[in-house]
């Protein structure tokens, strides 16, 4: 196995046992609640909790990242995620949850934006957008192993049970420092000591206003991604089970097709990135989007609601499989990690948020605003797309391209 393809293995594996993690709180909520004698609001403070983790760990591991390397702290990422993850298996009582899924979404935060910075130095930028997706397409191999690991282990074991396999990852960190070495690009950085006091440094997305308005954008379209899908996925179920009078195995059916049209959705994108470059691939999915979203509220009948799901999927959660190389494009190795970790985590937060506004919705008005919301969404994600300006990697290119008409 080429360098290539082990920045993909790993990268991979590292989403896929971080969306199993966070799909165990999901499978494992209501068995916490009732132990803890939690309301809901309570129990829903440990997701929201994780993501602020996820944040301060996006933080922070992006700049040690940037300046002690790639594979190094991708590791210790790894480490401290499943480390937090067993903990919470051990916690006597809610304040311990919440301390230990904390320190379990530094480590899940510190992954992600690493491993996808890994692949985007490793492969040329012509194929990026498909080994991005296929790095993207690990978080559903996770919910599905979620899923099996969840039907397997509560019974038998209780939540605590299933939060004890979260140090199976100690095992994958080790074979990750083993088997993969740095980033060339990482080290050849270092090497030439190019920009050193910039090295990972949260200022550097800020330096310019050319800076700030593309940190800006890219953190708008992150945040539109995620409030995008955590509003579809966590409401729609019960949105069609309130409008189409679906019964809980007819929305399990629904969230199925959804998924499936999600996987297809990724792996397309990543092809048409690739072929048409990534402005014209996320100006057509976020406006394929938002006509999909606004629609499908008008969707009737078993067959209209199953199909117009996957084709939701297919486009609003497509695009997540480009975010990794998006990101990296517009920066400096120097501050690569940190800005990927940084900008998605930040989206992540703000955009976790999103159910609550979507609740507040369907309580006040009905399910056809809601997904008008969330059409509008996406048109605020492709205002901020056209924004965006030339990346890094397309100045230096122009620039030694006159260098070189100079010379």
């Amino acid at each position: 196995m080429n360098y290539q393809k082990k920045t993909v293995v790993a990268s991979v594996a590292g989403l896929t046992l971080e969306g199993m993690d966070i799909m165990f709180l999901s499978f494992a909520m209501s068995m916490i609640i009732a132990e803890f004698h939690l309301d809901m609001a309570t129990g829903g403070l440990i997701s929201s909790i994780t993501n602020l983790g996820m944040l301060f760990g996006g933080i922070l591991f992006g700049i040690l990242a940037d300046k002690f390397g790639r594979v190094k702290v991708f590791t210790y990422s790894i480490l401290l995620f499943a480390i937090g993850t067993a903990l919470t298996g051990m916690a006597a009582n809610i304040e311990q949850v919440y301390i230990f899924r904390f320190i379990a979404g530094i480590g899940a935060g510190g992954e992600y934006g690493i491993g996808v910075t890994l692949v985007a130095e490793a492969w040329p930028k012509n194929k990026q957008g498909r080994a991005s997706s296929y790095v993207s397409i690990g978080a559903q191999f996770g919910v599905i192993l979620a899923a099996l690991l969840s039907a397997m282990i509560l019974p038998a074991w209780g939540w605590r049970g299933l939060f004890f396999v979260g140090i199976i990852p100690v095992l994958f960190a080790f074979m990750v420092r083993k088997n993969l070495n740095e980033s060339p690009e990482w080290l050849a950085s270092k090497i030439e000591k190019k920009q050193a006091s910039k090295r990972g440094s949260v200022k550097e997305l800020f330096a310019t206003p050319r800076t700030v308005l593309t940190t800006i954008a890219l953190a708008v379209m992150a945040t539109v991604q995620i409030a995008g899908y955590n509003g579809l996925m966590i409401w729609l179920p019960s949105m069609l089970q309130q409008s189409q009078g679906l019964s809980v195995s007819g929305s399990a059916l629904w969230t199925i097709s959804t998924a499936v049209g999600m996987i297809a959705g990724m792996l397309t994108f990543g092809q048409v990135m690739d072929r048409l470059g990534m402005k014209k691939a996320y100006g057509l999915f976020l406006i394929a989007s938002a006509v999909a979203v606004f629609f499908y509220s008008f969707a009737t009948g078993a067959t209209g609601v199953l199909i117009g799901g996957a084709i939701v999927g297919f486009f609003s959660n497509g695009m997540f499989a480009g975010y990794g190389a998006l990101i990296s494009y517009f920066y400096p190795v120097e501050i690569r990690s940190t800005a990927t970790n940084t900008i998605f985590n930040f989206g992540r937060a703000l955009g976790g948020l999103s159910p609550i506004l979507v609740g507040f919705i369907l309580q006040h008005a009905n399910v056809t605003i809601a997904m008008i919301y969330l059409a509008v969404l996406y048109c605020i994600s492709f205002i901020a797309l056209i924004s965006l300006g030339k990346g890094h990697a397309a100045r230096k290119q122009n620039a030694l391209h006159t260098l070189s008409k100079a010379i």
